[in-house]
């Protein structure tokens, strides 16, 4: 009897507190009692936060909240939470659309206040894209504001929308419920609504994320979230990893590398992509010391001066990749230079049984305890702009990042990630490393992404959903895929480089693989833009990530174009810099300059024009040496190009092409001189003919046969090649003086080739064409 009635009394004491709770929940304000009660019902058991409200929701119209609907729960959760008088209008199954919209004007016609439940995919379907036109162009038309929702945790309970391969199920979630600030849709762009309700939800969904956690934490909330036991990791020796085993693994070797250097120190990471790389990256953060990648690639001089740059005392590597990769002279230098080289072999070897014992126990966490704003991962900049400097990258901003990604793309546990970059490039750390693993994306490591011949091979056995590369690495594979090594890619993301036309119609003929473009750098951690499935516009690197700003300044000759400043919780911390080798220097303000020259179209889109130092001043006229390196390479895709500027006393300055195209016939360079003359580019980033007046045209095509890619009618282009034409070899329209194409060569005579006028009827002279030791000047105009 005393047992029924503890039992009775504490039903009784937990009744009233949940009216109690639910008294406060209504005196809020927006939302009756029997809302409040349910509400602080779902709140107990799903233990529900929100954040991005001022109080509670406003209940004056009109008010239109949207959000992407994860589960069947987001609908009785949100009749709990927002204003009484809310219309719920569904469209994540498949609904009356016409019903749907004509039910949203009419609310919106009496200023009502509406939610509307979209399918969960990241990427839009054709049919939600259409059903967010008409629902914005009725928002507009009423003045509502939009409010972006997003539920963060409900995707993972037991009646989730997504397949359960998709999202692996929980009982009771935690759940966060995500608003980012409202806004009104804007008139005059009545094709862009979609996209600015996508965006914003979007938004909504990134500040959803918990940023204030370390890479580590954020690693372990991903084992809790898609299962200890779920193979994350594989890498080309056939070696598998489960979060569990990782973790463990990371935990151990932890307390090896805390023996091994001072605290807060940074410790250099000399190891191909591997579940072994992996592991020692996460154990040097467990360890509370921050992991700097060396770019065995770089040379022996860049290498030291990266450790010097850094204060780095301690390299971690592998005696078999030292061997194998025929590293023994990078690894004496290092000695050399008094830096200590510790084995990974022998740190895991020295492990004893007590202490795996206690990382099996321990393996969710950490050694040592650390912020999400301290130092956690330098990357050591190439120097291609003087002394190498290293970037300081934090846990939230690495985090921040792979949360905007995902933002963008749409991906899931059902996914394999290939990757080949390595991890020392910001691309390949981000993209082929944090991102898979902090959401559930399986990833396969592959060592280097040079081997053009092997790497289709094995990715047919690996069957890739997702691949991350450069163009000039995705043509390399593409050359030497057979039929269906790639077929099993949905998606392709590429940076690091243009990607041209040949390649996306490649892998779209041949593979059924598209290619996203996008855009980043090492300081931004990196991605800074992207394109999307359903948001992808060749030429362009996409749009701007959510949570970022940007800032475009104009450039003194550059019309429709500026130079990109960006800012965002994925910025660095700051550089490393040889004048104060270790010490972290701050960034100067929240602002980035980018040292790009962008245009972005009225969908967001940025088009890359060009480095601010990489234009040439042209008689007035600012000139990309970007877009004619892309220009060239279309003729000669093979080879490497190179433009540079030159001072030129009548000019300012003049265009120098340095290539490895080791023959130049007339016909390919009149391409070029053609795709000079006919193309340039105007306000809005796209081609357009020339538009000079004809008399202009005519004179100029006269005079020199050729135009710059500008409008100053003097410009001229130089040719620096490895064959040295004789003067029979020239254009029919000799250039002056000031113009003369001039190909310079390194190659010893007997390896230089020939210059063969395609466009004659007769072949010349071998003595005219034929190089020799002492190559043909072009004849004077007489």
């Amino acid at each position: 009897m005393g047992l029924e009635t503890a039992v009775l009394a504490v039903l009784f004491g937990a009744i009233v507190a949940w009216l109690i709770v639910a008294a406060r929940e209504e005196g809020a304000g927006g939302i009756t009692y029997s809302q409040a009660i349910r509400f602080s019902l779902y709140r107990f058991l799903l233990g529900i936060r929100h954040s991005g409200f001022i109080s509670r929701p406003d209940s004056t119209g009109p008010r239109v909240y949207c959000l992407l609907a994860q589960s069947r729960l987001d609908v009785p959760i949100l009749r709990s939470f927002l204003p009484a008088q809310t219309f719920h209008i569904d469209m994540s199954d498949e609904a009356d659309e016409s019903g749907s919209i004509t039910l949203f004007r009419s609310v919106m016609a009496g200023q009502g206040i509406v939610c509307l439940y979209l399918p969960p995919e990241v990427e839009a379907s054709a049919r939600t894209l259409r059903f967010l036109g008409d629902a914005g162009t009725a928002a507009r038309e009423a003045g509502a504001r939009i409010v972006p929702v997003f539920l963060r945790g409900t995707r993972f309970s037991l009646f989730s929308l997504l397949a359960r391969e998709a999202a692996p199920r929980s009982l009771l979630p935690q759940v966060t419920i995500s608003a980012c600030p409202e806004f009104s849709l804007a008139s005059g762009h009545d094709d862009g609504y979609e996209t600015a309700l996508l965006d914003g939800m979007a938004r909504a969904r990134f500040d959803s994320v918990n940023l204030d956690t370390t890479l580590f934490e954020a690693l372990v909330a991903a084992a809790r979230q898609y299962g200890p036991s779920r193979e994350i990791l594989e890498d080309a020796l056939g070696g598998r990893l489960t979060y569990r085993k990782l973790l463990v693994g990371i935990r151990a070797l932890a307390g090896r590398i805390d023996a091994e250097g001072t605290a807060g120190s940074s410790i250099g990471l000399l190891l191909p992509n591997s579940n072994g790389l992996i592991l020692t990256l996460f154990a040097i953060l467990s360890s509370g010391r921050v992991a700097a990648f060396v770019n065995y690639t770089a040379g022996n001089a860049a290498v030291l001066s990266a450790l010097s740059t850094g204060d780095i005392r301690l390299v971690l590597t592998s005696r078999a990749f030292i061997e194998k990769a025929d590293l023994g002279e990078l690894a004496a230098s290092v000695v050399g230079a008094g830096v200590r080289l510790a084995y990974v072999e022998d740190l895991r070897d020295s492990i004893g049984w007590r202490e795996k014992a206690r990382a099996f126990v321990l393996w969710r966490r950490p050694l040592v305890a650390r912020k999400a704003d301290d130092p956690a991962v330098v990357l050591f900049t190439s120097g291609s702009e003087g002394t190498p400097k290293g970037v300081v990258l934090s846990s939230r901003s690495l985090v921040a990042n792979a949360a905007q990604a995902d933002c963008r793309i749409d991906f899931s546990c059902t996914d394999t990630l290939f990757n080949v970059l390595p991890l020392f490039h910001s691309f390949g750390l981000l993209g082929g490393a944090f991102l898979p693993l902090l959401y559930g994306v399986r990833l396969f490591l592959y060592p280097s992404p040079l081997h053009y011949k092997l790497i289709p091979a094995v990715a047919r056995k690996v069957a890739p959903t997702v691949m991350f590369g450069t163009d000039t690495f995705l043509n390399g594979y593409a050359r030497a895929a057979k039929e269906g090594d790639f077929g099993s890619l949905r998606m392709i993301v590429a940076g690091a480089e243009a990607v041209r036309p040949e390649t996306r119609k490649t892998y779209r003929d041949r593979f059924d693989a598209l290619i996203v473009e996008g855009y980043g750098m090492t300081e931004a951690s990196p991605v800074v833009a992207v394109n999307s499935a359903a948001f992808n516009r060749a030429g362009t690197v996409g749009r701007l990530l959510p949570g970022m700003s940007m800032r475009i300044e104009p450039v003194e000759g550059i019309e429709g174009a500026g130079r990109l400043h960006i800012s965002g919780p994925n910025l660095m911390l700051g550089y490393l810099k040889d004048d104060l080798p270790g010490i972290l220097q701050p960034r100067d303000s929240g602002w980035h300059d980018t040292g790009d020259i962008v245009s972005v179209d009225r969908d967001g889109f940025i088009t890359i024009r060009g480095r601010a130092r990489r234009f040439a001043k042209i008689a007035g006229e600012m000139v990309s040496l970007g877009a004619v390196e892309m220009m060239v390479r279309q003729l000669w895709p093979e080879a490497d190009h190179a433009a540079v500027a030159i001072p030129d006393a009548r000019r300012g300055e003049r265009i120098v092409l340095l290539t490895t195209q080791s023959t130049c016939t007339q016909g390919r360079t009149d391409r070029l001189f053609e795709a000079l003359r006919c193309r340039r580019t105007d306000d809005s980033g796209r081609h357009s003919g020339d538009r000079r007046p004809a008399a202009s045209r005519e004179r100029q095509d006269r005079l020199s046969g050729c135009r710059a890619p500008s409008r100053g009618a003097g410009d001229r282009l130089r040719l620096s090649a490895r064959c040295r034409p004789p003067a029979r070899c020239l254009p029919r329209h000799r250039f002056p003086k000031a113009a003369t194409s001039r190909i310079s060569s390194t190659r010893p005579a007997r390896q230089r080739g020939s210059c063969t006028d395609r466009g004659s009827r007769s072949p010349p002279a071998p003595a005219r064409c034929s190089s020799s030791a002492a190559p043909h000047r072009p004849r004077r105009r007489g």
